[in-house]
């Protein structure tokens, strides 16, 4: 009988980074690296999660599915995907600003890279007074306007930037020109896909002092000039002890839950995983005969076959649930 998996983190040192993710949610690196990413679960080609609790430690994730199948990730989910796991969780500390940079839907990912898309959505997890980030542009325009703001560095002038609090949510569909900006530190819940079309990085230069290299012309392709006026921060209500839908998409769903007292999870009709990512607080996890412990900055994932579990917090806790619908 599978169980709550839990999995190594994979840290990624960013030019951008910075030591947030250790003194924030205990992820244990050398605080002499830059680490602006931690792969709390992914099924990217060479960066595979690998198990860290139970009788399968040791394993990875691609080894799991194709042991489990649809018993781990769900019927309808192994239907689509086969052994390629869909989503990727990471949590990022943006100690700088990230570049401006957009990524290809399914059928342009699928064209050029034989990948997924890559759409997106933000949990802000932490941020400063004056973090701000980057979700679409603030006025409507074409190709030919885009490449001359681009060409004269003045791109980022017509950027829509968004204050960001703590519990701000922001929906990155592919194809929508994005940025974070420093001084936030956000959980990022994606299609699993590394492709990135890197459009403006303020004229920064590596540890060499070399240009960082730029995707001009794959980006144009990708990119989704359509203009929005809508505010596009997800707006949810918070309420306690109660399962708070955040989004609902094709390649992911979201719940918030905020607890501290008992909850039954029952996931029967999902035929899905469920990921739990604890933003602040602990919690037991029962299931069948089973316990596990989820604690501030972990990641679980809970089997398909695991669907009824109780969660039972040790304090006021925050569990972001993941999972794909039929």
């Amino acid at each position: 009988m599978l169980y709550p998996l839990k999995f190594n983190p994979i840290f990624k040192e960013r030019i951008w980074g910075g030591t947030k993710l250790h003194s924030l949610y205990g992820k244990n690196f050398p605080l002499s690296q830059k680490i602006g990413e931690s792969w709390e679960l992914s099924d990217v080609e060479g960066d595979i999660s690998v198990i860290s609790n139970g009788f399968l430690k040791g394993n990875n994730l691609r080894e799991l599915i194709e042991i489990y199948m649809g018993d781990l990730v769900g019927e309808h989910v192994y239907e689509e995907f086969g052994n390629t796991f869909p989503l990727l969780i990471k949590l990022l500390d943006a100690n700088d600003d990230l570049s401006i940079q957009v990524h290809p839907d399914n059928e342009l990912a699928l064209k050029r890279h034989n990948s997924y898309g890559k759409t997106e959505i933000w949990y802000i997890l932490n941020a400063e007074s004056d973090a701000k980030l980057v979700s679409g542009f603030s006025k409507p325009l074409d190709k030919e306007e885009y490449l001359k703001h681009l060409n004269n560095n003045t791109l980022a002038d017509i950027m829509k930037w968004h204050n960001v609090s703590k519990g701000d949510v922001f929906f990155i569909p592919a194809g929508k020109v994005h940025a974070i900006g420093k001084g936030n530190v956000i959980l990022e819940i994606q299609q699993t896909s590394d492709v990135t079309y890197r459009i403006y990085d303020y004229n920064r230069t590596d540890d060499n002092g070399n240009p960082r290299e730029l995707h001009t012309e794959l980006a144009l392709d990708a990119i989704n000039f359509e203009y929005s006026e809508n505010n596009d921060k997800t707006v949810y209500e918070s309420k306690e002890n109660a399962e708070n839908e955040i989004i609902r998409t094709p390649f992911f769903n979201i719940n918030q839950l905020k607890i501290n007292e008992k909850i039954d999870r029952d996931y029967y009709v999902l035929d899905s995983f469920v990921i739990l990512i604890c933003t602040s607080g602990s919690a037991k996890i029962l299931y069948n005969n089973g316990e596990e412990t989820i604690i501030k900055g972990e990641t679980i994932l809970i089997p398909a076959e695991l669907n009824e579990i109780k969660l039972v917090p040790e304090e006021m806790t925050e569990i972001i649930e993941v999972f794909i619908s039929r």
